[in-house]
């Protein structure tokens, strides 16, 4: 699949929650590789802040990311839109500190983003893949994050609060097609009860009751119950009625649970990467949930390029016999097995190490160690078949190595082992040149990294 970004740009105008002012947002495609990026036009110098985990500042009612003293707050219903619709690349101006909290729900971006369209771009999507189970839990707060092996973004949430209005709701997204009509609607919510501490808090000068559902759960006096209303601008009602207050009624039975997962949604954006797996929420929160995106951050930083999955039940996309027609090497030198996946920028090749391989005998009797030369050839071997499988007639065609950098070797490589090898291209190809990065890992972890320069020529 390939990265997309937006067709045209669009411009959104509102009130911010929190400063109360009116602000406009202008989302603009974005080049390749771009990722999410959110630029303060209203500043000197106009600076530019990524849109990723480490640069979350602060999670009191929204999601602010920062960089030195530039902020942008109330950025995670934007970034849940972007990212349930696919968008890999986008640069979003404003110019104020916040972006407009509109109608309170994400339903406004994704009617823009439907509207403009998406365009593909040529790199690939670099997907996150969830491999094992991962927790994060905030017993203060009660709240816990599972994360999930799963084939696409799923996510379940419950949330629970101590309130005869609000106590326990449940909702769910199987599938991110599910999100423009089932989740993006839903809309921001406040008890009653916090609006006083927000508002002496410097918050919320923006929130009224067409951006957000007030829920009155807690009896108090009426004087009290008219001065807050006075204070929010809004119309006074009777206090002995609990219930939602809004200008307009709950969508859903369950909206607030609805816009808790779309909040998730939008902090688990600031990975940088589409997500494939199924997250499991309890009483989830912006603290939270920003805590789990950190995580994976750290774990994609710490990983240029994760481990291939590999499924041995699956059918190849190129087997043994295959690959003997694109490649040249007979035993004991064919060092690639299968190629199980494959784009039009890189390729994932198999090789299985048994006892019997004939290297073993010299290397070392006792002690038998793959030899880290081996493992640099069947890179290049699954380099040329990247190559070379895009050709016509490759029959007739041979790759040649000319150059060998940067190779590094991090673990042994014995019998039972299974390298799965996964090769690049640097650059474009140029001329019959190619300049590929090559990996070997052994599960999860990599053993053996390379760069290399091979030529493509064809025989005579």
């Amino acid at each position: 699949m390939k990265q997309t970004t937006l067709k045209e740009s669009f411009t959104v105008s509102g009130k911010g929650l929190h400063t109360g002012g009116h602000l406009t947002a202008t989302f603009k495609p974005a080049p390749d590789d771009h990722g999410y990026k959110i630029q303060r036009i209203d500043l000197e110098g106009a600076p530019v802040i990524d849109a990723v985990a480490e640069n979350i500042v602060s999670t009191r009612r929204g999601t602010v990311i920062g960089k030195g003293d530039v902020t942008v707050s109330t950025i995670e219903h934007a970034m849940a839109a972007l990212y349930a619709l696919g968008i890999d690349n986008c640069l979003i101006e404003v110019d104020g500190p916040e972006i407009p909290i509109l109608d309170g729900s994400a339903d406004i971006y994704v009617r823009e983003i439907e509207r403009v369209g998406t365009v593909e771009q040529n790199a690939d999507k670099d997907f996150y893949y969830v491999k094992h189970k991962v927790e994060v839990i905030d017993s203060e707060r009660g709240s816990k994050l599972m994360l999930l092996p799963d084939d696409q973004l799923s996510v379940d949430v419950k949330i629970d609060f101590d309130s005869p209005v609000l106590a326990n709701q449940y909702a769910t997204m199987d599938s991110v097609a599910d999100f423009a009509t089932e989740i993006s609607p839903a809309r921001t919510f406040v008890f009653v009860r916090e609006i006083e501490p927000l508002v002496k808090a410097g918050l919320i000068k923006g929130g009224d009751l067409d951006n957000a559902l007030v829920i009155y759960d807690t009896p108090t006096e009426q004087a009290h119950l008219d001065s807050i209303a006075t204070t929010m601008g809004v119309p006074t009602r009777d206090a002995s009625e609990l219930g939602f207050i809004s200008t307009e009624a709950p969508k859903w039975t369950n909206e607030p649970a609805r816009h808790k997962l779309m909040d998730l949604i939008g902090d688990i954006a600031l990975i940088g990467r589409p997500l494939k797996g199924r997250i499991i929420a309890t009483r989830p929160g912006h603290t939270i949930n920003a805590q789990l995106a950190k995580a994976l951050r750290s774990d994609i930083k710490r990983q240029e390029v994760q481990a291939p999955i590999y499924d041995p039940n699956a059918a190849p996309l190129l087997d043994n016999n295959q690959i003997r027609t694109l490649l040249p090497h007979r035993y004991p030198f064919l060092l690639v097995d299968k190629v199980i996946d494959k784009t039009d920028t890189y390729i994932v090749g198999v090789k299985n190490v048994t006892t019997n391989e004939p290297f073993f005998q010299g290397h070392f009797p006792q002690e038998p160690v793959m030899p880290g030369v081996l493992m640099v050839e069947a890179m290049a071997q699954t380099g040329g078949l990247l190559v070379l499988c895009d050709l016509e007639d490759a029959e007739r065609y041979s790759t040649y190595f000319m150059k060998i950098d940067n190779v590094k070797f991090r673990q042994k490589v014995v019998p039972g082992d299974t390298l799965l090898f996964h090769v690049s291209f640097l650059t474009p190809m140029r001329r019959g040149m190619a300049v590929m990065k090559g990996r070997a890992f052994v599960g999860e972890h990599v053993v053996c990294e390379c760069e290399f320069m091979a030529q493509i020529i064809k025989n005579k």
